[in-house]
């Protein structure tokens, strides 16, 4: 059984085709429950959303923020494990056809077995692989599955590379390339957005691949800034809070995402 990296890359080169970044929504599983997040992530591609990232839930999200650390936490605790996070790749890509990926730390996929995950995660109709702590230098294994089962690797880039150490990470990668930056406190997101730009531009000087940038994207103005210099906006945050906030109300909580997929859709189709 072969993966979907095909698929995301035509779906990202489709939003470079119509001028636009591509919106990429990012959910855990298992939140609020593995059935009521394969609901959302559905809900999220109805509002707009051309990719999904489905996130493996890990008891110590030392990359997240404390949203989405809440978030693995009510995932954890109602007893989502792996399979779970399949299922859920394999349900939305079913009912909506766009792109999945999961985002992991390494941990959990070195433990399962990379070349069980990479074959699991292909024949559940998954497109590759976000591993923002997998270190190039330690990831033959990863990407040798991963190329097997035509599964993207995604790795992360942050403003600190260095501009040998970029080109050596996307040499490495396929799909896409996430940029990370964060948004920052309020005040700041002015000087941080400049520093995303630059990393993008750098980034490109590397490499053909889009490059997505998470930067703690949640409404249409901040989706058009970032969709101005970015191949790709990639939202999470924003979705989590909107289902934290209609917590026990899942037809409000389903409304509030596709409301907000709808706007940050706008956002990257905006041309001022």
């Amino acid at each position: 059984m072969t993966g979907n990296l095909d698929l995301l890359s035509t779906t990202l080169a489709g939003a470079r085709a119509e001028r636009r970044a591509a919106l990429i929504g990012y959910l855990p599983a298992g939140f609020p429950t593995v059935d009521g997040g394969i609901r959302a992530a559905v809900a999220m591609v109805e509002g707009g959303c051309d990719v999904i990232e489905i996130g493996l839930p890990h008891s110590d999200p030392v990359l997240d923020g404390p949203v989405i650390q809440t978030a693995d936490d009510i995932a954890l605790r109602g007893g989502v494990r792996i399979e779970g996070v399949l299922r859920t790749v394999r349900e939305v890509h079913a009912a909506t056809g766009a792109p999945v990926l999961c985002m992991t730390y390494w941990n959990p996929v070195d433990r399962y077995g990379a070349e069980r995950f990479a074959a699991e995660l292909a024949a559940a109709g998954g497109a590759g692989c976000i591993l923002p702590d997998l270190p190039i230098e330690e990831s033959e294994a990863w990407r040798k599955a991963a190329q097997q089962h035509a599964l993207a690797t995604v790795f992360v880039v942050a403003p600190s590379s260095r501009d040998d150490r970029l080109a050596a990470i996307t040499a490495a990668g396929s799909g896409f390339v996430y940029a990370a930056s964060l948004m920052g406190v309020t005040g700041t997101r002015e000087s941080v957005g400049r520093e995303a730009a630059g990393l993008v531009r750098r980034t490109r000087a590397t490499t053909e691949l889009p490059v997505c940038v998470g930067l703690g994207v949640s409404n249409a103005d901040q989706a058009a800034e970032v969709a101005a210099f970015a191949d790709g906006v990639i939202v999470g945050t924003a979705f989590v809070k909107e289902l934290l906030a209609h917590e026990g109300d899942e037809t409000a909580g389903l409304a509030a995402v596709r409301d907000l997929a709808a706007g940050l859709a706008a956002g990257v189709r905006r041309r001022d």
